[in-house]
C-alpha cells in the first residue's frame, strides 16, 4: 500500500513554502533558491570535470566522488521543489515524493563509508588493494549504494504504514551502527596519515595518500557535524515524543543544515584535489569563461 501524499490544496496545485508575509519570508525563500542553484554548480562542475577527465575516471578515489557529487546535485535539484513549495516529508507527509528526493543523502551516508575503507586499505593494504579492489569492483560498490538505498525506500512505500515507520525506525538504529563506524574509520585514517604516511620517503605517490586522506578526512568531519543535530532531532521525536516540528521542509534548520552536505563536499573535493580543480577549469569554466582557462 502507498503511503499518502496529501495536499492542502488539490485543485490549485501545491502551494509556495512562505506565505511572503514578512521579511523573514522573502529571505527564507531567496535563501532556498540561491542554495539549490549553488549545489547545482558547484556538485555539477565536480561531475563534469571527472567525467570529461580520463585520467580521474581510471582512479577508484574519482569514482567515489563522482557517485557522491551525482547525489549532491540531484540533491541541488530537489531543493528547488523541497525548498521552495510546501512540502513535508516523512511520517505524515505533506505534498512529498514518498521519500525519494530525502532519500538521496542516505546514497551518500554509504558511499563516504566504502570511500573510507577504500582509503584505509590503498594506504595500509597497497598489495591487497591493487589485486583485488579493481576500477569494477568500485563501481560495483557505487551501483550498490544506489540499489539498496532504493531497494529500502520501495519496500517502505509498499509496506503499510505501521510496517512502513518500524522499518523507518531500523534504518534510523542501523544508521547509528553507520555513525559509529564513521567515526572509528575517520580516527583510524587521521593516525594513518599522521604517522604512517608522513615516514613515507618523498614521492607523489605519498603526495596522493596525504591528498586522498585530507579529503576524506574533511568530507566525514562535515557530515557528521551537518547530520547529527537533524539524527538526534529524529530519536527524540520517535523515542521521547518531544523534539522540533517545522512548518515544512523550507523551515526545516535541520533539513537544511544536512543538504548542507551537498554544497560542502564537492566544495571540499576542489579545495582538496588541484588535479580535479585543474580538469573543471579546463572542462567548465575554461569553456564559461576563457580569461579563468589561461590563469
Amino acid at each position: 500500500m502507498l503511503l499518502s501524499n496529501t495536499t492542502d490544496s488539490v485543485t490549485g496545485g501545491v502551494p509556495l513554502s512562505v506565505n511572503f508575509n514578512s521579511p523573514k519570508d522573502y529571505f527564507i525563500f531567496i535563501f532556498q533558491l540561491l542554495f539549490a542553484t549553488t549545489t547545482v554548480l558547484i556538485a555539477g562542475t565536480v561531475v563534469i570535470g571527472i567525467l570529461a577527465t580520463r585520467a580521474l575516471r581510471l582512479q577508484n578515489r574519482f569514482i567515489f566522488m563522482l557517485n557522491t557529487s551525482v547525489c549532491d546535485t540531484l540533491v541541488g535539484f530537489s531543493v528547488y521543489y523541497l525548498g521552495l513549495f510546501d512540502v513535508q516529508e516523512g511520517y505524515p507527509s505533506r505534498n512529498g515524493t514518498y521519500n525519494v528526493l530525502p532519500s538521496l543523502l542516505g546514497v551518500n551516508i554509504l558511499t563516504f563509508l566504502f570511500a573510507q575503507f577504500d582509503r584505509y586499505f590503498a594506504v595500509c593494504h597497497p598489495f591487497i588493494y591493487s589485486r583485488y579492489i579493481t576500477r569494477h569492483v568500485v563501481i560495483g560498490i557505487n551501483i550498490y549504494c544506489w540499489v539498496y538505498n532504493f531497494a529500502h525506500l520501495l519496500a517502505r512505500n509498499l509496506l503499510p504504514l505501521s510496517k512502513a515507520i518500524q522499518l523507518y525506525v531500523f534504518s534510523i538504529v542501523f544508521f547509528q551502527l553507520i555513525l559509529l563506524t564513521k567515526v572509528v574509520m575517520t580516527i583510524k585514517l587521521y593516525v594513518v596519515a599522521r604517522f604512517q604516511v608522513e615516514r613515507d620517503p618523498p614521492s607523489a605517490e605519498k603526495e596522493s595518500k596525504k591528498e586522498s586522506l585530507r579529503i576524506i578526512i574533511f568530507v566525514v568531519i562535515s557530515f557528521l557535524v551537518l547530520w547529527c543535530p537533524s539524527f538526534v532531532n529524529i530519536i527524540i521525536r520517535f523515542v521521547v515524543g518531544g523534539g522540533l516540528v517545522f512548518r515544512n521542509e523550507a523551515t526545516n534548520l535541520f533539513a537544511i543544515m544536512a543538504r548542507f552536505n551537498a554544497v560542502c563536499t564537492p566544495a571540499v573535493y576542489l579545495w582538496g584535489s588541484p588535479a580535479l580543480r585543474e580538469a573543471t577549469k579546463k572542462t567548465v569554466w575554461g569553456r564559461v569563461c576563457p580569461r579563468c582557462k589561461r590563469r
